[in-house]
């Protein structure tokens, strides 16, 4: 691959990110709009509600089961060109499920949406690292995930008009159209790496050659599991509750009216617009303590879940608004996990990396997903739920918990000791502190006028030490 060190220009680097940025909203609008119309899907195409969960895992499997591969193909030809072929694909998806009327074809039609929608986030996250100073990854990193998610805001609010106004047919349609605009603006902004001068790259050079060789290596290396079960461990908890049973178990569970859930669950999205930046700032400023962010943050998400579930009564709205916003912050930190796979993956195996990590957290959301419901029909066949239903079915997430946590802690250690062969060894916490304590009177007494004397940091990848853990 060309190399390029100096800085882009900040416009035009902004000018790519936000095209690529149009193309994981629109992403992410695709896969929402079946959610918000589920009741004109039943009856349109004669299905059960047991029919129209197909929809939901369908997307999901297909998301994730198309990562790695999507993640080899992105080595070899770049964002650029996989997020424009994303976006085609994406448009054919909302295309045939506007002319579809019949559960195959539709079922297909999801499958493409899912196809392309599984290649705009890793693409844009493998721009940031080309175009952005390794200070404004993780903040960019974070911003790009809660960005996306206004993809579900315009499924719910001026596509469901349109649908409402005009049809079935007319509001897929334009979604269509919006793929088909943004395959254009994609080829006209996004590069996938800054020119240099005299030469005219427009595309990846392809770098990894093809084969399952770069998968191994990438799978060789302890930094990718590190954020494999970062997001393994931390997203799951929150797609379980905001993608299919947190209404029901609000409603049914808690007693709560189906408006006031649909308006607790818009408090998550208020906390991820601010959580995830100050998510993004810490594990920049901190590259050494973003593993024991992550674990601090599952931590506590365990911690308020069991106070909502343990006691055999309806919680105060209090308890439950601090619910919603724990799951927000979970749901921010899983995204720590691709920062990880940044700092521990070559550069040319980083799609196939950032691959792999998106995987963790979407394959532990079916099996929860599935343990919850599996539950609930096991304890109570004929689908009228009750609080403790909920407490019982919920409490099943224990074992993914238990899963990715093992798995987290195995990986971290093992990045530390190969951290150790190369120099770099991460301090103990009470070292820190004990260091803290020492310099605070030395800093304190620090006269006007002087020159400060420079913080100390932690070392980074900058410092030519590798970044942790």
């Amino acid at each position: 691959m060309i190399s390029f060190q100096a800085p882009a220009p900040a416009r035009t680097a902004l000018a790519v990110w936000g095209a690529g940025l149009v193309a994981y909203v629109v992403a992410v609008t695709g896969r929402t709009s079946l959610g918000v119309v589920g009741l004109e899907a039943a009856e349109r195409f004669d299905i059960s509600a047991a029919g129209l969960s197909m929809f939901v895992v369908i997307q999901l499997a297909v998301y994730a089961a198309a990562q790695v591969p999507v993640g080899i193909i992105l080595d070899r030809v770049g964002s650029r060109a996989l997020i424009a072929v994303g976006t085609v694909i994406l448009a054919a998806g909302q295309l045939t499920l506007a002319l579809a009327d019949t559960l195959p074809l539709a079922l297909l039609a999801r499958v493409l949406v899912g196809i392309g929608d599984a290649t705009a986030f890793v693409s844009v996250l493998r721009l940031i690292p080309s175009w952005f100073p390794v200070r404004r990854i993780p903040v960019l990193t974070q911003m790009t995930g809660i960005v996306g998610q206004t993809g579900q805001i315009i499924s719910a609010v001026p596509f469901m008009a349109l649908l409402h106004a005009e049809g079935w047919a007319p509001a897929f349609l334009s979604l269509a159209g919006l793929g088909v605009f943004t395959t254009i603006l994609v080829l006209a902004v996004v590069r996938d790496a800054p020119t240099p001068q005299g030469v005219d790259r427009t595309t990846a050079v392809p770098t990894v050659r093809p084969g399952p060789e770069p998968l191994r290596r990438v799978l060789a290396l302890p930094g990718t599991w590190l954020g494999f079960f970062t997001h393994f461990v931390s997203l799951f908890p929150t797609n379980t509750f905001m993608l299919l049973w947190g209404v029901p178990f609000l409603t049914a569970g808690q007693g709560m009216s189906a408006q006031a859930a649909s308006a607790l669950l818009t408090v998550a999205a208020l906390t991820g617009i601010v959580g995830g930046p100050v998510i993004g700032t810490l594990q920049g400023r901190h590259p050494l303590r973003r593993s024991s962010l992550v674990v601090g943050t599952v931590a506590l998400t365990i911690a308020v879940y069991a106070s909502v579930l343990v006691p055999a009564t309806p919680r105060p709205m209090a308890q439950l608004v601090l619910l919603v916003v724990v799951l927000s912050l979970s749901a921010t930190a899983a995204n720590v996990g691709f920062d990880f796979a940044r700092s521990f993956v070559p550069s040319a195996r980083l799609g196939t990396a950032t691959g792999l990590v998106n995987v963790g957290g979407f394959v532990s959301s079916l099996a929860a997903i599935y343990l919850v419901g599996l539950v609930l029909d096991l304890v109570r066949p004929d689908g009228a739920y009750d609080l403790a239903d909920f407490r019982l079915a919920f409490a099943s997430q224990g074992l993914v918990w238990a899963v990715g946590l093992v798995g987290l802690v195995w990986s971290r250690r093992a990045t530390r000791r190969r951290m150790a062969t190369e120099g770099v060894v991460v301090p103990p916490v009470r070292e820190v502190v004990a260091r803290l304590r020492a310099e605070a009177p030395r800093r304190r007494r620090r006269r006007p006028g002087l020159a400060p004397t420079p913080e100390p940091r932690e070392p980074s990848e900058r410092d030519g030490g590798g970044e942790e853990v």
